[in-house]
């Protein structure tokens, strides 16, 4: 067992690529790592998955997942020596938590310290919708002079949120701070007491002009926004899909563009690759599409990365880290002292 100050002798997989490490794991988060044990980079240029993670992961104690890393039951039946898997990023829909669990692995995944960087685009993405800032950049930049347009302002606006969560409420306060009455909608929400009225998504869908989506995916809210619910908004309306791509019914969602029913949609998130808005919507005029950048600010990103160290600094210690998910099935926590 290592001391205080000693560094382990457990080692840990760093599954990012290089690409990824730039992006979502820094200097910092890394040189904590290599602290407290020996790690194993991904060198192969690829997410790794199947049968390429079992390999990477031979003889590691344990893995510091990126968020585009799956974790089936076969992983954690293939590496018995496995002690914890750490999700750097809050999703972990793509880990098997009963086959860890079983397996006595423990599994933690980040807090999310994104939620400033998330709001701060959805209210960029909102001021370019209501002013047509990325068409008459288009324009601009394709030597063409964009038509003038009457826009739209957030002040004495309506504004919808699906989701009423950390962000849904951080949401809410800086929309209010700009003039706009904010509705939202949410069955596991109690009553707000800072002005927001709480609604039925049917009712919050036909009195909103802008409606943000930042529900929770699971498996009964897929498709939430889909023909019938886009129906129900009102004509015109503004929509941002800011979660995730499998709230929306894309092709719903286009028929409501192509009739005039929605005034325009923003998406940083879709059914594309790593949670990014698919191609097809992406192109539209009518579509503002980034991909996937919500909490892609340093701050955010080195949030969740310092925590990973600070979560493997307590597995090596024995310690049950914040943001452990299966804490009661950890049998294997006495690998990781020695």
């Amino acid at each position: 067992m290592a001391g205080r100050g000693e560094r382990s002798q457990a080692l840990i997989l760093l599954t990012h690529t290089d690409e990824a490490r730039g992006l979502y794991y820094g200097d910092r988060a890394l040189s904590g790592l290599r602290d407290l044990g020996p790690v194993r980079l991904n060198k192969t240029g690829r997410p790794l998955e199947g049968e390429a993670l079992i390999r990477a992961a031979e003889g590691a104690c344990i893995i510091v997942a990126d968020r585009a890393v799956p974790a089936p039951a076969v992983l954690f039946a293939a590496l018995p020596n496995l002690v914890a898997f750490v999700r750097g990023a809050v999703d972990i829909r793509t880990v098997d938590v009963a086959a860890a669990s079983a397996a006595g692995v423990l599994v933690t995944h980040a807090s999310p310290g994104f939620v400033d960087a998330v709001c701060e685009l959805i209210l960029g993405l909102t001021i370019d919708l209501c002013r047509s800032v990325s068409a008459s950049v288009a324009e601009h930049r394709a030597g063409r002079r964009p038509l003038l347009q009457i826009g739209r302002q957030i002040a004495g606006s309506t504004v919808g949120i699906i989701g009423y969560g950390t962000i849904g409420r951080r949401l809410a306060q800086v929309m209010q701070a700009l003039g706009a009455t904010v509705l939202a909608a949410d069955p596991h929400a109690s009553m707000d007491r800072n002005g927001i009225t709480l609604l039925s998504l049917t009712d919050l869908l036909g009195r909103a002009e802008i409606v943000v989506c930042l529900a929770v995916a699971n498996a009964a809210t897929e498709n939430l926004l889909d023909e019938v619910a886009l129906g129900c908004m009102r004509r015109g309306a503004l929509l941002i899909n800011a979660s995730r791509g499998e709230l929306v019914d894309e092709a719903a969602l286009a028929r409501a563009l192509d009739s005039g029913q929605l005034g325009g949609a923003a998406l940083d998130v879709g059914r594309g690759s790593d949670q990014m808005p698919t191609l097809a919507l992406a192109a539209r005029p009518d579509v503002a599409a980034t991909p996937h950048i919500g909490g892609l600010t340093r701050p955010a990103v080195e949030h969740q990365a310092v925590e990973t160290v600070q979560q493997v600094q307590a597995i090596l210690a024995g310690q049950v880290p914040l943001g452990s998910v299966n804490a009661g099935h950890w049998r294997k926590a006495t690998l990781a002292t020695r």
